[in-house]
């Protein structure tokens, strides 16, 4: 009998496969020397295809190509806070203390008490972040709650991080301001959620012959004898999507601020229109429309510099 040698069904890199704690998910902020803010936030519109001059190395290079890209909407964020972390034992930093702004109306929308601000020694800081939140209600998705998160800050040390998130308390963040185009940005969000499925749909497992068990979507053995008892490893029926993942060096063909260059006739579907600031990416990213999508700058895009793309054409054909 041949000897049958693949892979194992399913990759044991995303144990458990169990849905997100939260939609907005946390980010993991990589150390930067120049001062600059180094992530932003957007809700995911739709897709679309662009013909842009290709800059990488592969066979195509300086020719135009034609490929699927991404928009996502990012209307402006608003820094309301700076929050400052010591180092705290093992992995774990410790927050000391965090600098508000002096707007109450602002505050208890967001639910957070202005009081008497927290005395802390800045010295002892070891990072600094910012607290900001997202305008929904700028776009026309129908949403009206804020999400509020953190935002990683560049700089050669403490001092000058604070220095630079202190001239950003209280203003917008735009993204025109922050990135560019030709860099690579990591994508992280909240996949589309599948609900609970089989083996088959969930791990890729080969189907049964039909004459076999009587039955053709399952596994074909839970495991050996002994150990008497299933291991995770075994390929079952659970959850699937809804997922917390990361799509890292999604490349930025295009930042604009005027929407009618890529909102399609009629709108995206199940999105609407587009009528704030956009970023164009490059292939697909995880979520369904209407998510809010962490972007942060590329912690693996090594030394690459930044090369303006040449995108002569973004399609606007009707997707209804």
């Amino acid at each position: 009998m041949t000897d049958i040698r693949r892979p194992r069904r399913g990759s044991m890199a995303f144990r458990p496969r169990k849905r997100a704690a939260r939609q907005v998910p946390d980010v993991y902020w990589q150390s930067c020397d120049s001062k600059r803010v180094l992530g932003f936030a957007g809700y995911k519109a739709g897709m679309t295809h662009a013909s842009y001059i290709d800059n990488s190395e592969s066979p195509t290079k300086g020719q135009e190509v034609v490929g699927a890209a991404t928009v996502i909407e990012v209307p402006p964020l608003y820094v309301y806070g700076i929050r400052c972390y010591s180092k705290g034992y093992g992995a774990q930093n410790d927050s000391i203390g965090d600098i508000l702004i002096s707007d109450s109306n602002i505050l208890k929308v967001l639910g957070a008490k202005k009081a008497e601000p927290k005395k802390f020694d800045e010295a002892k800081a070891t990072d600094v972040r910012l607290l900001v939140y997202s305008q929904p209600d700028k776009t026309r998705i129908g949403k009206k709650h804020v999400e509020k998160f953190e935002l990683g800050v560049g700089g050669k040390d403490v001092a000058e991080k604070l220095e630079y998130a202190k001239s950003l308390l209280g203003k917008e963040l735009r993204v025109k301001d922050l990135f560019k185009p030709g860099e690579f940005l990591d994508v992280i969000a909240v996949t589309k959620g599948k609900g609970w499925q089989g083996a088959v749909k969930r791990f890729g497992v080969s189907l049964q012959r039909p004459k076999a068990t009587g039955k053709r979507r399952h596994v074909g053995t839970l495991g050996q004898w002994h150990p008497a008892y299933v291991l995770y490893t075994v390929p079952q029926a659970g959850q699937m999507g809804y997922h917390t993942r990361t799509e890292l060096n999604k490349f930025v063909l295009k930042i604009g601020d005027k929407p009618e260059d890529v909102n399609p006739s009629g709108g995206f579907l199940q999105y609407g229109f587009v009528k704030n600031d956009y970023l164009l990416l490059k292939g697909s990213i995880p979520g369904p429309v209407k998510r809010l999508v962490r972007l942060r700058l590329g912690v693996r895009s090594g030394n690459v510099q930044p090369k303006d793309p040449t995108v002569s054409f973004v399609s606007v054909a009707s997707l209804q």
